[in-house]
């Protein structure tokens, strides 16, 4: 049996519509994991520990220096005084006082008000 051109290209497009028509409608996925995405996660994961790690050590240095603040150290325990306040208000209390008695006033015997003299008002045209 020989068949025309025209049949037999019919048959061929309707066999590849049925074959595509088939593996869009087959429910598991063809989907083939390239092994390039588990060095993806694995780059992301260490990626994230190396922050985290940074972190957690930023952190620890924090806490730290400001546990060391409370020591006992001679520096901390010499600003913590009383001594320190004293001199630095005994300071300010001085030069607060200088700074009253070399404090003048001058007085301007133009600008002060005169009520009795009237300010002469420009005419107009």
């Amino acid at each position: 049996l020989v068949l025309s051109n025209n049949a037999t290209m019919n048959s061929l497009v309707s066999k590849l519509l049925r074959d595509y028509v088939e593996q869009t409608n087959t429910s598991a996925p063809s989907q083939v994991k390239s092994p390039s995405t588990n060095l993806e996660i694995i780059y992301v994961l260490m990626m994230v520990g190396l922050f985290g790690f940074f972190t957690v050590a930023v952190m620890l240095t924090n806490i730290r220096a400001r546990r060391l603040e409370d020591s006992h150290d001679p520096y901390n325990t010499y600003i913590a005084t009383d001594v320190w306040h004293k001199k630095d208000k005994q300071y300010f209390q001085a030069k607060l006082i200088e700074n009253y008695k070399l404090c003048c006033v001058f007085e301007n015997q133009l600008a002060v008000e005169q009520p009795g003299t009237q300010i002469p008002e420009a005419k107009s045209p």
